[in-house]
């Protein structure tokens, strides 16, 4: 789905910009074989599921696997489902496969097999849900304001595994003037953990293509040397759309991220877009350009923007 312009403002500021979910609107995208999506979540999870399935000590893993499956059982057709009497027995119907009695089961892409019985059983039904979606999933608990549980495939630039247990203000610390963040961190987690659903937008402009952005994994780096057309070319409009799924009578909810990643020049459709990002960009705080690794491509970035017509048409 392209992202909505209208949603990026001037002067750029670090907030949480929530706003309620739409009556009805799907907080879930099923993973279609082949995918890029798909194809990247399977490359992390079948050599660095460690990295991105993290928990607490004696989590209750089966009561948010349970949660997101009466989550999905709102669409048609179910892309996740599992046994409750049984807790950890799930299925992904689209893929082909299901984990009984902690054994993968199915007749699915067998790469998806090999991948899940090499995981722990304990990991092998977070990861089929991992797999049956394109947003990736994390716990957060509105009384302690931490996140105990991630499944987290494709982040931006940080590591789940340094985030799990935190609370959500000591987990925003390192995010750049987030001085209003932290000191709302606590009535947030409330908010977001309540009986209503939240989302949010963010975005940034990378010149890296992959959803995958674990920082163990490298990052690529502006190019030097290159003209603001040759840059460009090279970047990326990364977006995530970030929603909440209330965990009846909890006090939690499922955090959920959908990564998308195109290049910039298709994504900067006409010349209001162009604008929208060009204001957005030229307000950002030297802290703001160094925390999202845009301090040596903003005045090439924004060459590229203001020379861009009210009507361009992307490539």
């Amino acid at each position: 789905m392209p992202f909505d312009f209208s949603l990026v403002t001037a002067p750029f500021r670090m907030q949480p910009g929530l706003r309620r979910v739409a009556s009805g609107a799907a907080q879930l995208t099923p993973s279609v074989p082949g995918s890029r999506h798909l194809r990247e979540k399977s490359t992390v999870l079948a050599g660095f599921a460690q990295q991105a399935l993290v928990a607490e000590p004696d989590f209750d893993t089966a009561a948010v696997l349970s949660a997101i499956a009466a989550e999905a059982a709102r669409a048609v057709p179910i892309a996740f489902a599992v046994d409750a009497a049984i807790g950890l027995d799930a299925h992904a119907p689209l893929l082909g496969w299901s984990i009984r009695d902690g054994e993968p089961v199915g007749d699915g892409d067998p790469s998806i097999g090999t991948l899940l019985a090499d995981l722990p059983r304990a990991q092998r039904a977070t990861a089929l849900l991992c797999l049956a979606y394109e947003e990736d999933f994390a716990v957060l608990d509105g009384d302690t304001a931490t996140v105990p549980w991630l499944a987290v495939c494709l982040p931006s630039r940080w590591a789940p595994a340094e985030k799990v247990g935190r609370h959500f203000a000591e987990i925003h610390a390192p995010v750049a003037d987030s001085a209003m963040l932290a000191a709302a961190s606590a009535s947030l987690a409330r908010l977001v953990t309540g009986d209503e659903r939240w989302e949010r937008f963010v975005w940034t402009i990378s010149p890296d293509p992959h959803l995958n952005q674990h920082p163990a994994q490298g990052a690529s780096a502006w190019p030097a040397g290159v003209d603001a057309d040759t840059l460009a070319l090279n970047a990326c409009f990364r977006s995530e759309h970030q929603t909440f799924i209330p965990i009846a009578g909890s006090r939690r909810a499922v955090f959920t991220i959908h990564v998308e990643s195109r290049p910039l020049v298709d994504a900067v459709a006409n010349g209001d877009a162009a604008q929208r990002l060009h204001d957005a960009l030229a307000s950002m705080t030297p802290a703001v350009l160094a925390y999202r690794g845009l301090v040596h491509a903003r005045d090439r970035l924004l060459a590229w923007l203001a020379a861009q017509p009210a009507t361009h048409t992307p490539r």
